[in-house]
């Protein structure tokens, strides 16, 4: 099969030669010209055969939404748009309405699987219409992982689905990362445990606990066992927020995702606010103890065993 892919960063480039592997044909389109094998957006559509899919990989939001409207000037009744970037399920029934005017379908296919989805495959999670998505299989067979298609990829419903199904993917993604960081905090801490990248290994197999994810903390520890070269400061993408937003919308407690998103934002503090302001209270209706900002030694004020 052919296409055109657009945006060829870590993942996208990877994507080509997962894709070209397979024995599809791939025309690839960045903004670095050595990277690139078109040299322009419009070139890439005209190096493509009729009827057209054509594949973005660039950063949600403006970027994406500046391509596809780009696109819809450039492709023809027939052709077909899939965004695999991380977008916004809303920006995904925008994008479908502006590519319909020119009778051009739409695919929103969330991505999971990062640096690693060249060797063992990506989890997709496709929204649209089933012709445009049976259309599109040979791609989504090349780009999943080995066995059964339905452990690797999904026809999650209509256009937004996919990028919703990732979304909520990526919540869980948050809850699960904060739970082993907290396990790994405690072990640290303990006097008891003397080798905390052994408890992680002896973790990833028989466990209820074993996950791809955990195999990568092994990784990461193997590497470097006390994460020294590390700081701890966590960013997110913008699917945590999202995932906690539409919890409150539709009334759907998420407690988990919603603290490990608020982790991540206390891990952006040297010196939390938050925290002076909960030591401040305890010290006034308590009387426990506080530290002054520029204070090392114990900490001073007169304990009190009200909670």
């Amino acid at each position: 099969m052919e296409l055109g892919l657009v945006g060829l960063g870590k993942m996208g480039g990877s994507m080509r030669d997962r894709l070209r592997r397979a024995g599809h044909t791939v025309v690839g389109y960045d903004h670095d010209p050595e990277a690139s094998d078109a040299g322009s957006l419009p070139d890439l559509v005209r190096r493509l055969s009729a009827p057209r899919v054509v594949w973005v990989m660039v950063p949600a939001g403006p970027a994406t939404r500046s391509t596809v409207t780009e696109l819809a000037e450039l492709l023809d009744e027939g052709d077909v748009v899939v965004d695999g970037g991380n977008s916004r399920y809303t920006d995904d029934i925008a994008n479908a309405e502006v590519l319909s005017t020119r009778g051009v379908g739409y695919v929103d296919c969330g991505v999971s699987g990062g640096v690693w989805g060249l060797e063992v495959g990506y989890g997709l999670m496709a929204g649209g219409d089933a012709a445009d998505v049976q259309r599109l299989m040979p791609v989504f067979d090349a780009l999943r992982p080995d066995g059964p298609r339905d452990e690797g990829f999904v026809h999650a419903g209509g256009v937004g689905a996919g990028h919703y199904a990732k979304m909520v993917h990526n919540g869980i993604e948050y809850g699960l990362m904060q739970a082993y960081a907290e396990g790994y905090e405690l072990l640290h801490a303990s006097e008891l445990v003397t080798d905390v990248p052994g408890a992680f290994k002896a973790w990833s197999r028989g466990t209820v606990v074993r996950s791809w994810l955990l195999e990568l903390l092994v990784r990461a520890l193997e590497d470097d066992p006390g994460l020294s070269e590390l700081e701890g400061y966590a960013d997110d993408s913008g699917e945590g927020r999202w995932t906690v937003q539409e919890a409150i919308d539709h009334a759907v407690p998420a407690p988990v995702i919603t603290a490990a998103l608020f982790a991540r934002f206390a891990s952006r503090q040297d010196d939390s606010p938050a925290m002076k302001a909960v030591a401040a209270l305890r010290n006034q209706f308590g009387g426990h103890a506080v530290r002054a900002a520029d204070e090392a030694g114990p900490a001073s004020g007169a304990a009190d065993p009200r909670p």
